[in-house]
């Protein structure tokens, strides 16, 4: 009987020691072994994703987590075998900017079957039972800020202005909250700005160029312009150069000029007078949240499903004092 109870007694203790050694901090297991986070991006094409994905990735690695990447080059179908992939070798979480809010589902629900914790990054799902956490920039309230304070701007010029907004693909989320947003702030100032071109990009350089152009030979004095993003400014400003109107703040003939994210370009119009302001996403704010929610969610703590970035808003005023927050200035061109 003695035998058997020290035998007993051994299974417990070991039973114990292997619950102690499975049971590591949400950062990093008892066992030594570092998680593995992978981080999916639906595409690269601009600076904006660029330093996002660097940001997500020294986020990681500060935190003691190795990472695995993927590009779906704008395919939903890859995106979801770079999911499925990422889910058959067993990593700790998933990091992920979908193409859209319909073709995320089957991906969140992928990793939701797996018991795998997944935060996205900068684009919302569509609404489903599919659980995820989102982290995202305030689309709205960031462009009804900035739009906001380009108006006050006109309206201290004086006289009428007639405004034209370059809007983006409307199958993205984030290009409709920043359409609404430019809608909010524009109402309140129907004595000073009158709309007279919007102009749909898509998110391409060519189509924002050709309706742009289209638009000044259509309407010469339009003196209002807002981009809803700094990716399409080049565009911008080859039309505004085109025309005779591309002139620095304070020049006879400047057009206001405002765009959305905080990318190299709008800071370096910015430093030379040519951008009166710029809604800009705070990347690192945004990298360390979704980072943090998925230690949070690991460690099962309550997350909310949406986390907003406020922004901010540089201009003229505040640029030198909040430059370094905007990830664009970090940028070397």
């Amino acid at each position: 009987m003695k035998l058997v109870y020290r035998v007993l007694a051994l299974l417990l203790v070991l039973t114990w020691a292997a619950g102690c050694r499975r049971s590591g901090s949400a950062t990093q297991p008892a066992s030594g072994k570092r998680p593995t986070v992978g981080v999916a991006f639906e595409t690269l094409q601009t600076e904006y994703w660029v330093a996002s994905l660097d940001a997500v990735k020294a986020e990681l690695d500060k935190r003691g987590m190795d990472i695995l990447t993927a590009v779906a080059d704008g395919d939903a179908n890859r995106q979801l075998e770079q999911v499925n992939s990422f889910i058959a070798r067993r990593v700790d979480g998933i990091i992920l900017v979908p193409k859209d809010a319909q073709t995320v589902i089957p991906m969140i629900r992928a990793a939701n079957r797996a018991q795998v914790p997944i935060v996205l990054y900068n684009r919302p799902p569509a609404e489903s039972d599919a659980k995820s956490v989102t982290v995202v920039a305030d689309n709205r309230a960031i462009t009804r800020e900035t739009v906001t304070f380009m108006a006050e701007q006109a309206k201290k010029r004086g006289g009428r202005h007639k405004a034209a907004i370059l809007i983006g693909d409307l199958g993205d989320i984030n290009a409709v909250g920043r359409r609404d947003g430019f809608d909010e702030a524009i109402k309140h100032y129907a004595e000073v700005i009158e709309v007279v071109a919007r102009i749909p990009t898509e998110w391409n350089q060519e189509k924002a160029l050709a309706g742009l152009t289209n638009a000044l030979q259509a309407n010469p004095d339009i003196n209002f312009i807002f981009t809803s993003s700094d990716f399409l400014l080049p565009s911008i400003a080859s039309a505004l150069k085109t025309a005779g109107k591309y002139k620095k703040i304070g020049e006879e003939g400047h057009v206001l000029l405002g765009g959305f994210d905080g990318d190299a370009t709008a800071y370096r119009m910015l430093v030379e007078g040519y951008l009166d302001a710029d809604g800009v996403q705070d990347v690192y704010f945004e990298c360390a949240a979704a980072v943090q929610a998925l230690v949070d969610l690991r460690a099962g703590k309550d997350v909310p499903p949406m986390i907003y970035d406020p922004g901010l808003v540089i201009q003229q005023g505040n640029l030198s004092q909040a430059a370094s927050r905007m990830w664009g200035a970090n940028v070397k061109k």
